[in-house]
């Protein structure tokens, strides 16, 4: 059973609702996503479910189906914030829905179940989401050597040809049930054939859908992206030609790990015993010692690839478990369940290993804060909208009280105070012309499917930034910037009168309220809608609580002799000094800056240390 939608949220959703409705939608087609690589209707052997996989891979110490069952990408079909970003983006755009449906849920778009694109032609089994049989049948579209026999023909068969570069779904998919993987030794016969295939060690696979382009724009002349001929594929059918939504894949292709060896990671990331990492499978799918499958008589392996696929929705997995768990539609099995809460842990120590916090004075008394990378893409990175980092800094007093915070969040109401803190983001818009075609202002946008301008993007590059590479990529930061081999951020804090310590922290966020709120309150349909369900569900499990990922507690920022609370030691100082040292002043946050020699009390051996401090 969904969440019940509250009366009062109902009544809102219905007045903005109606707004939605009476905005233009551009008036593209499906012509207008349309994408190169293998095509709806192409397979003569179906996608199966998981299920078909689930006897012979659940082995201990392997555990592929169970990882896999825990993450988001075995969950990617029932991802609430999915099914509310689509119903908003095929009514803006008529047709977009085809661009969402093919990565979330590969089985139903190959076969044709992304028509309507609006999704309601999606069944119960497509919610299989990004399964095994999809993945271990894609082909390289490159089809460099060492890949199977058959796949020169299977690329020469597209119709449109295959893409130019890893990005958008493009992907190209054995048309028969032959499994591939990375290992020459596989024993699969005869439970299914099966083919060696480098493709699967290489990022490149992933990139297929982790670089994510808006065909329905073409790249103009000034850099700037104006609407294609609507009714009409993309001229060019490049990505570096389509307003970029999401650059992951190009993010690590123009870092230090693409460059072989990769990065020594001092263990952050990286299988037992792995010094170097490079590829996306390297951090999200570790090295193990194991066997593939079930049978004993199987290689034991030393670089197993664990199928944790590690992200950062926790709180969508939450979601997920509350619409489709016992208390919902009761889909989920006991196994999925508990592999959620496994992968949860899994991602909280993933993002806890992403970054490095340092924390130094700097002069005119204040707290320098540096944000260290240290992923293979930027920090943040993937899809945009509501997605942040931010820094939280409380500075206390001597008697342990806080006298200033920067950056608070206030978790009742899930509001973040920005403006005196830093925030790690990326801010889409759309221009005039946008605007004029859609009825809507010009300026910050949450339709990522009508963004066509990037107003901000601060996050942090990965090792081995260039700008002249990020800038080629569409990935160079906006309104920000850094230098070539910069891979950290500096932030300064004014240090607060009377503040002897300092906690840091860093938070990631991957749903601001802000954008949650829009999804409920843009969806196009009557509630109970996906807007007013994801909502619902937001709620409940907690608003999308940030995770933290790093801190700095008890930071000493102490200005001993500042007793007056200027943020500096001079003569001024005396007199305040003075009224502490005859006890006149017993006010504790005065009483501790004048105990210059950190005593615990403010006497006569003070005054030589008070003086040393004016001269």
């Amino acid at each position: 059973m969904r969440v019940a939608i509250l009366a009062t949220v109902w009544l809102g959703a219905f007045i903005v609702s109606a707004a939605a409705q009476a905005q233009t939608p551009l008036p593209t087609t499906p012509a207008d996503f349309f994408l190169r690589g293998t095509q709806p209707n192409q397979l003569s052997s179906p996608i199966v479910t998981h299920n078909q996989c689930i006897n012979c891979h659940n082995n201990p110490g392997g555990d592929i189906t169970r990882h896999w069952q825990g993450s988001i990408m075995g969950h990617a079909g029932r991802d609430p914030l999915f099914y509310a970003c689509l119903d908003i983006a095929d009514h803006v755009a008529p047709g977009s829905g085809d661009l969402c449906i093919r990565c979330h849920m590969p089985k139903a778009w190959l076969e044709g179940r992304s028509t309507p694109t609006n999704g309601s032609a999606l069944l119960a089994n497509d919610r299989d989401s990004i399964t095994c049989n999809f993945c271990h049948r894609m082909v390289d579209p490159a089809n460099p050597p060492g890949e199977p026999a058959g796949d020169a023909a299977i690329v020469a068969a597209l119709v449109d040809g295959p893409p130019f570069h890893p990005g958008n779904g493009s992907f190209v998919v054995d048309p028969t049930d032959l499994r591939r993987g990375p290992f020459s030794d596989a024993q699969c016969a005869p439970f299914h054939p099966f083919a060696t295939s480098p493709f699967f060690q290489k990022s490149a696979m992933c990139g297929t859908c982790h670089d994510v382009s808006n065909p329905a724009f073409e790249r103009q002349p000034d850099d700037t992206y104006a609407l294609g001929t609507v009714g009409q594929r993309h001229s060019t059918g490049s990505k570096l030609d389509m307003k970029p939504v999401e650059r992951t894949f190009s993010e690590w292709l123009h870092s230090a790990y693409a460059i072989p060896p990769g990065v020594d990671a001092g263990g952050r990331f990286g299988g037992p015993g792995q010094i170097y990492v490079s590829s996306c499978q390297d951090c999200h799918m570790p090295d193990i010692t194991a066997r593939g499958c079930n049978s004993p008589s199987a290689p034991l392996r030393n670089d197993m690839p664990r199928h944790h696929l590690n992200g950062a929705a926790n709180w969508v997995l939450d979601a997920i478990v509350l619409q489709y768990g016992p208390s919902g539609l009761n889909e989920l099995t006991a196994a999925q369940q508990t592999a959620i809460s496994e992968a949860k842990l899994r991602n909280i120590d993933m993002l806890q290993r992403a970054a490095t916090l340092e924390t130094t004075p700097a002069s005119g008394y204040q707290l320098k804060v540096r944000v260290i990378n240290e992923t293979g893409h930027k920090l943040p990175s993937g899809y945009p909208e509501g997605r942040r980092v931010w820094l939280n800094v409380q500075f206390r007093d001597c008697t342990g009280a806080l006298i200033a915070e920067r950056g608070h969040y206030d978790t009742a109401n899930a509001v973040l105070v920005t403006a005196d803190t830093k925030v790690y983001e990326t801010d889409n818009g759309i221009d005039a012309a946008v605007a004029a075609a859609t009825g809507l202002p010009p300026g910050h946008s949450f339709f990522f499917v009508l963004n066509n301008v990037i107003l901000k993007d601060n996050r942090i590059p990965p090792r081995g930034f260039t700008n002249a590479a990020f800038e080629a990529a569409q990935a160079g930061p906006v309104a920000y910037s850094y230098a070539d081999g910069q891979y950290w951020d500096d932030t300064y804090f004014a240090v607060p009168p009377y503040a002897v310590s300092a906690d840091v922290r860093l938070y990631y966020q991957s749903s601001s309220k802000e954008y949650i709120e829009f999804l409920r309150d843009h969806n196009p349909n009557p509630p109970p809608n996906n807007g007013t369900i994801l909502y619902d569900l937001w709620l409940a499990s907690g608003k999308g609580a940030p995770v933290l990922m790093a801190n700095n507690l008890g930071v000493d920022v102490t200005l001993p002799g500042d007793i007056n609370g200027d943020r500096a030691v001079t003569v001024d100082d005396v007199p305040a000094f003075v009224n502490v040292l005859l006890g006149l002043d017993s006010d504790p946050r005065r009483v501790c800056a004048a105990d210059v020699n950190s005593s615990g009390d403010v006497d006569g051996d003070d005054i030589q240390s008070f003086c040393g401090l004016l001269y």
